[in-house]
């Protein structure tokens, strides 16, 4: 088990069907994710042809999709159709981004390295290193209370994709929009909480990414020391390693277990705490990440980064998932302030 949830029917076997998919399929493309396992409507509301899920269904799809390097889009198209319904629940694009047949993508500063200026009924500037831009039809912007939605092949939008040492593909959108530009979807005290609790949905389903795909380079890591022999013995029998081993299955569960308690908290009635639970998973999943996949590499020596092993793939990844998180002193004061 990935994550330690508790879940519903419906999400244990929506949970079972992407693990036997991607037994077979390991690297599934989004023809995959959206025809055959119907991921791309996971967050719209079930009026529009949806499942209607929350953050628990978006933590057990991002972890499992972890290890098959697929979950780097996926989250970025399920939180801009999750934030679209919420604010504007009837939106004629909704049943096409459930289908798949549309791809939509968040913009806030935690799917982007920077972000655009809004101001006046202007958008200006650009939004860099965009989190699942580069096929996106539909870009959604959320930051400061704003919600606006801006078609993909708008000519107020320039885009200019990177390819990440991860393999993932990111997207820089240069803006010069104006009213007739973009479909202005919220800008009162409501959208303002959407949007503060979307930019930290984003962060708890990346640290769910992170831990499947540390907990797969786990098992891999401890299946290779059984398997590989030096001096006539194991090398799992070797002290040092089994040290090794045991100091990133423990920053694992911490990691892990922070994730989980961030996520359930987006499930409680209070949602007090939801602030320093993500910024705590955020900075526990940026350490394991280093401890975990650092690791795993040189337990399997020269071997760790090359093209022909899947877990020189997952370290790249899971790094450029932590980066991603954002700086630790953010979090830390964030925390800091929480607590008080």
């Amino acid at each position: 088990m990935t994550l330690d949830l508790p879940l519903t029917p419906d999400q244990m076997l929506l949970r079972d069907s992407i693990q036997r998919f991607v037994a077979k399929s390991p690297y599934p493309g989004w023809r995959d994710l959206s025809d055959t396992l119907w991921l791309g409507g996971v967050t719209v509301n079930e009026a529009s042809g949806g499942f209607g899920g929350g953050m628990t269904d978006i933590a057990v799809v991002a972890a499992e999709l972890g290890p098959a390097l697929a979950g780097a889009d996926w989250v970025s198209h399920a939180m801009a159709s999750w934030l679209l319904g919420m604010v504007a629940p009837g939106h004629p694009a909704l049943p096409d981004l459930a289908s798949g047949q549309r791809r939509a993508a968040i913009i806030c500063p935690a799917s982007a390295a920077a972000m655009p200026i809004i101001r006046d009924g202007i958008v200006c500037g650009t939004a860099e290193l965009v989190a699942g831009a580069a096929e996106a039809d539909l870009f959604l912007l959320a930051e400061d209370g704003v919600i606006l939605a801006v078609d993909a092949d708008s000519k107020a939008v320039e885009q200019r994709h990177r390819i990440m040492l991860d393999g993932s593909v990111t997207a820089d959108l240069s803006f010069t929009t104006k009213g007739a530009d973009f479909e202005l979807l919220g800008q009162d005290e409501e959208s303002a909480l959407l949007v503060e609790r979307a930019n930290d949905m984003v962060l708890s389903a990346r640290c769910a990414e992170a831990v499947g795909l540390m907990r797969r380079m786990m098992a891999d890591s401890i299946t290779y020391l059984g398997q590989r022999r030096q001096f006539g013995r194991q090398i799992a029998s070797f002290q040092a390693l089994r040290h090794r081993a045991a100091d990133m299955q423990l920053a694992l569960m911490k990691a892990g277990a922070l994730t989980e308690a961030a996520i359930l908290e987006f499930e409680s009635d209070k949602d007090t705490n939801r602030g320093a639970l993500v910024s705590a998973a955020c900075i526990e999943v940026s350490d394991a990440a280093r401890i975990v996949g650092e690791g795993a590499v040189q337990f399997h020596g020269a071997m760790g980064l090359t093209e022909e092993l899947d877990l020189g793939r997952f370290f790249k990844r899971v790094l450029a998932i932590a980066a991603a998180l954002g700086p630790k002193a953010g979090h830390l004061s964030r925390y800091a302030e929480s607590a008080r």
